[in-house]
């Protein structure tokens, strides 16, 4: 389950991303959860997924 405030998903998922994955593609897949759902929500608190720093920005 994902935090539905953004503020604490954006630091949930960098964290995640930070400590245990390589990339989203690869958190997505093992959480079971949306690539896009996660962009999405993300990018309305001004977030884009940034692949050569594996975190949002």
């Amino acid at each position: 389950m994902l935090p539905e405030e953004p503020a604490i998903l954006l630091s949930f998922i960098n964290t995640k991303l930070r400590d245990y994955y390589k990339n989203l593609d690869e958190l997505c897949s093992d959480m079971e959860i949306d690539r896009n759902t996660v962009e999405e929500r993300l990018a309305l608190i001004g977030y884009k997924y940034k692949e050569e720093r594996n975190q949002f920005i």
